[in-house]
């Protein structure tokens, strides 16, 4: 789901580096210091899965932990989002400078809609959080990209064949699959470390 550098218009661009900037002060206001080391593991995690890509045209496929991270991190998943989208693009050249912003804000804004949705699901069963976070937070992402990528420029929804069809196509087994892995990892991972999780998760 990474942008690559010169695939948005350059209004886009800065549009979504200024709302990713708002993002990030919103994510890193009231930081504790004992928050740090939860940030840290998660950042690791967050970069490590999301080199595994297959190239799509001017993005690519690959897991993306959006709905763990909500879970997890809560209100703080931008922060590591944003470092290791950073470090990417420094050391791998994955995803682009350029586009940094919007490529925070793809990820960052399913996780946190999965954050502040958590206790409209306090009825729900364990696994099925997960799933709903990991598959609601991929097809957000989706969504995202692809509104980005037809206000940059129309020609990517064109013809039966386009990037926008092939995004898709590709991203709803992911979505399915991530879903049910942060299912299994919710369940278990709550059983024996529940102080692991966003507060608002106990709900």
């Amino acid at each position: 789901m990474h942008i690559a550098d010169g695939v948005l218009d350059l209004s886009v661009a800065i549009a979504t580096t200024v709302g990713a900037t708002g993002l990030l002060i919103y994510s890193l206001k009231g930081t504790k210091e004992e928050e740090i080391p939860k940030i840290s593991l998660l950042t690791g995690a967050f970069f490590v899965s999301t080199l595994i890509n297959i190239p799509i045209g001017p993005t690519s496929v690959h897991p993306l932990l959006g709905g763990f991270l909500g879970l997890v991190l809560g209100r703080r998943a931008p922060i590591g989002i944003f470092i290791g989208l950073i470090l990417q693009a420094v050391l791998f050249q994955h995803g682009g400078i350029t586009t940094l912003g919007a490529n925070t804000l793809l990820m960052s804004i399913p996780a946190l809609l999965i954050y502040w949705s958590i206790p409209l699901l306090k009825k729900v069963p364990f696994f099925f959080r997960g799933f709903l976070a990991g598959f609601s937070a991929i097809c957000g992402g989706v969504l995202l990209l692809i509104l980005l990528l037809l206000l940059s420029d129309q020609r990517y929804g064109e013809g039966a064949f386009s990037v926008i069809r092939f995004v898709f196509i590709a991203y709803f087994p992911l979505a399915l699959l991530e879903g049910v892995l942060t299912g299994f990892a919710v369940k278990h991972l709550y059983t024996i470390r529940p102080n692991l999780f966003d507060k608002k998760l106990n709900c």
